[in-house]
C-alpha cells in the first residue's frame, strides 16, 4: 500500500515487467546464446561433417537461408500483435482460438523439453571438462543441479542483468571458435585453402539430407525474439532487426566455422578423421592450430556455452508461463513479478522445480546424462518447435487476408508460403532421420516423434474444454493489450 498527501492508502503499484530494458544486441545476445554456437559446432558438427563430407558448409547456409524467408512473414506479423504470447498469439490471430491454444501448449512444453534436456548436456560436459583438465572423474547429477540454481538465480534476477551475463559468455565461445579459425587461416590450412566446399558436385550427394537435418536443429530458439517485445525499446524496430541479425549471424557463422575446420585436417582427410573420433575433431583442430591451451580454454567455454543456453531458454519459458497466467490458462501465481526486479519469478521458481524433478527421475533411473536425458527430452522438444514455425508461416497469409493492411504481398504471402513449404520439408528431414539424433531403438524414436503432436492434439482437447466450461478465459485468449 502507498499513503497519499491526504492520508488515504491507495493499492501499490502493480509489478511489471521491465519496458524498454532491451536493445537489438540485448535480444539478439538471447537468441544466439540458446542456439550455443560452441557446442553445437564441437558436440554436433563432426557428425554433420561425417554424413555429408566437405559440402557440409552448404547446409548450415540453407537452413540460415530457410529461417530467414520464414522471418520475413514472423517480423511483419510482429508489427501487428502486440500479446506477450508471441507464437501463440500469431497462430491464434491466423487460424483460430482451437489451434492457438494447442500451439500454446505446445510452445510450454517444447521449450521445457528444449532446457530441460540441456540439463543433462551440462552434466555430461561439465564431466568431460573436469576429465580433460584435471583427469579426475566426477558425477554429473552434482554439475546438473548446480546449474538448475544458478539458472534459477539468473532468472530470479532482471532481464538487463541477463543480456550482461549472457553477452560475455557468447562473446567467450565465438572468440575461442574465431580464434580457431584465424590459427588455420594463417597457416593456411592442411593444403592451403580451398572453395571445394561449395561446388554442387560436394553439396548435391545423399549425405546433405542428414546435415540439413542437424543444421536446422542448430537454429532452435532464434525465433525466441518476438518473447521479449514487452521489455524491448522499441520494439517495431528491435525485434525485427535482433530476428535478422540472429539468423544472418547463425548461418554464416555456422558455415565459416565449418568450412575452417574441414581446411584444418583438408579435403581429402576430414572423412576419415571426422570418423576417428568426432567428439574429439575440434579440440585436435584448435590444439595443431593454436595450442593446447587453447583446447583447454574450449573444453570450459562448452560449459558456459552450455549454461548460457540454458539462461536463454529459461527467461523464454518464464514470459510464455507469464503471457499464459495472464490470459487465465495457467495458474495466476506463475504472473507474479518481482516488484524490484520485473522478473517473472514465480515462473522461473516453477520451472526450476520441474527442471529439478525430471534431472532427479533421470538420475534415479540410472539414465545417461547425454544418452537418455538430452536426447530423449530435447527431441521432442525441438520437433515441437518447428510445428510452431510451421504453424506460423501457415498463419501469416491467413491473418493478413482478413485485416486490412499496407504491407506488400512478398512479405504477408509469398515469403510465408515459400516458408511454409521449406519448413515442412525440415520436418520431414527431421523425422526421418531421427535415430541420427537419439541413437535409440525404433520404439523409442516412435514416442519421441508422436509427443509434439500428442501435446497439440491435448492443446485442441483443452480449447473445447476452456469453450465449454471457461468462455471467459476462451473468449479473452491472445486478446490484444487493448483489447
Amino acid at each position: 500500500m502507498s499513503v497519499t498527501t491526504s492520508g488515504e492508502r491507495t493499492p501499490a503499484a502493480t509489478a511489471t515487467l521491465r519496458s524498454g530494458s532491451l536493445g537489438t544486441a540485448d535480444i539478439a545476445f538471447f537468441v544466439v546464446s540458446a542456439a550455443a554456437p560452441l557446442t553445437v559446432m564441437a558436440g554436433v558438427a563432426p557428425l554433420a561433417i561425417l554424413l555429408g563430407g566437405v559440402g557440409a558448409p552448404v547446409g548450415y547456409l540453407l537452413a540460415g537461408l530457410t529461417l530467414a524467408v520464414f522471418a520475413v512473414g514472423f517480423t511483419t506479423m510482429s508489427r501487428h500483435v502486440r500479446s506477450g504470447g508471441a507464437f501463440y498469439a500469431y497462430i491464434t490471430r491466423g487460424l483460430g482460438r482451437p489451434v492457438g491454444i494447442g500451439a500454446a501448449l505446445l510452445a510450454l512444453v517444447g521449450y521445457n523439453g528444449m532446457e530441460t534436456g540441456v540439463y543433462g548436456l551440462l552434466g555430461s560436459a561439465g564431466q568431460d571438462t573436469a576429465r580433460a583438465l584435471f583427469g579426475t572423474d566426477v558425477p554429473w547429477l552434482p554439475i546438473s543441479l548446480a546449474g538448475l540454481l544458478l539458472i534459477g538465480y539468473g532468472g530470479y534476477r532482471s532481464i538487463d542483468f541477463g543480456a550482461k551475463v549472457l553477452g560475455v559468455l557468447l562473446v567467450a565461445e565465438t572468440g575461442i571458435l574465431v580464434l580457431l579459425a584465424g590459427g588455420v587461416l594463417i597457416k593456411g590450412g592442411a593444403h592451403g585453402l580451398s572453395l571445394a566446399s561449395f561446388e554442387p558436385g560436394n553439396v548435391l550427394v545423399p549425405g546433405t539430407a542428414a546435415v540439413l537435418a542437424f543444421a536446422f536443429a542448430a537454429f532452435t530458439g532464434f525465433e525466441s525474439t518476438v518473447i521479449y517485445r514487452r521489455e524491448a525499446r522499441d520494439p517495431q524496430r528491435t525485434v525485427p532487426r535482433a530476428t535478422y541479425v540472429a539468423v544472418g549471424f547463425l548461418g554464416l557463422f555456422y558455415a565459416f566455422i565449418v568450412w575452417t575446420v574441414i581446411q584444418a585436417f583438408g579435403d581429402a582427410e576430414i572423412a576419415s578423421a571426422a570418423a576417428k573420433n568426432p567428439a574429439e575433431l575440434f579440440f585436435t583442430a584448435i590444439t595443431t592450430y593454436v595450442g593446447g591451451w587453447a583446447a583447454d580454454l574450449m573444453h570450459v567455454f562448452i560449459v558456459t556455452s552450455v549454461l548460457a543456453s540454458l539462461l536463454a531458454f529459461h527467461n523464454a519459458i518464464n514470459r510464455y508461463a507469464l503471457a499464459l497466467a495472464e490470459e487465465g490458462v495457467l495458474p495466476k501465481a506463475l504472473g507474479r513479478i518481482h516488484p524490484r526486479h520485473g522478473s517473472p519469478y514465480v515462473a522461473g521458481l516453477a520451472q526450476t522445480v520441474l527442471g529439478a524433478v525430471v534431472v532427479l527421475a533421470f538420475a534415479a533411473a540410472g539414465a545417461d546424462p547425454y544418452g537418455q536425458l538430452l536426447l530423449w527430452v530435447n527431441t521432442p522438444g525441438m520437433i515441437g518447435l518447428f510445428l510452431l514455425q510451421l504453424l506460423a508461416a501457415i498463419a501469416v497469409p491467413c491473418y493478413f487476408r482478413r485485416v486490412r493492411h499496407q504491407e506488400g504481398a512478398l512479405r504477408t504471402v509469398v515469403a510465408p508460403v515459400v516458408a511454409a513449404v521449406l519448413l515442412a520439408t525440415a520436418i520431414v528431414l527431421v523425422v526421418n532421420h531421427i535415430d541420427l539424433f537419439t541413437g535409440a531403438s525404433p520404439t523409442v524414436n516412435t514416442v519421441l516423434v508422436v509427443t509434439a503432436p500428442s501435446v497439440f492434439a491435448a492443446g485442441l482437447a483443452l480449447a473445447w474444454w476452456l469453450r465449454r466450461k471457461r468462455p471467459d478465459v476462451y473468449a479473452g485468449f491472445a486478446a490484444e493489450p487493448n483489447e
